[in-house]
């Protein structure tokens, strides 16, 4: 037997997931997907948290590793290396806003297929 899920619950908590990642680059933001994967039900609704969970971690590592490279070269330049370090940083900004906006979009247009991320290490 078949088991039917509410396509408009399984759009919103799909929804919620990965709005959650536009919240900014703390730790914070991991807990609204946690909180779904533990209470739903619906594969399709946890794949998606799981999936904007493992985003999250990457966009964490990535913002480390380029703050503090930032940092350093910005220390050892004196300042002077932010310049040519800030194509870097935007970039990173648009790739986290840009994904998590296109997964938004593709959970709302198709409710009952998981988005996937591309170029992210998947650790759940």
């Amino acid at each position: 037997m078949q088991e039917s899920f509410d396509a408009g619950k399984r759009s919103l908590l799909s929804l919620i997931c990965h709005a959650c990642t536009l919240f900014g680059v703390t730790a914070l933001p991991i807990l609204g997907p946690i909180v779904i994967l533990m209470i739903s039900d619906d594969p399709v609704v946890k794949a998606n948290a799981k999936e904007s969970i493992n985003f999250h971690i990457n966009i964490l590592f990535w913002a480390a590793v380029i703050g503090g490279v930032c940092g350093f070269i910005g220390f050892i330049t004196l300042g002077i290396g932010w310049l040519f370090l800030w194509p870097i940083v935007a970039f990173g900004f648009l790739w986290h806003f840009g994904w998590s906006v296109m997964a938004i979009l593709k959970t709302i247009s198709n409710p009952n297929e998981p988005f996937r991320y591309p170029f992210i290490l998947r650790l759940l």
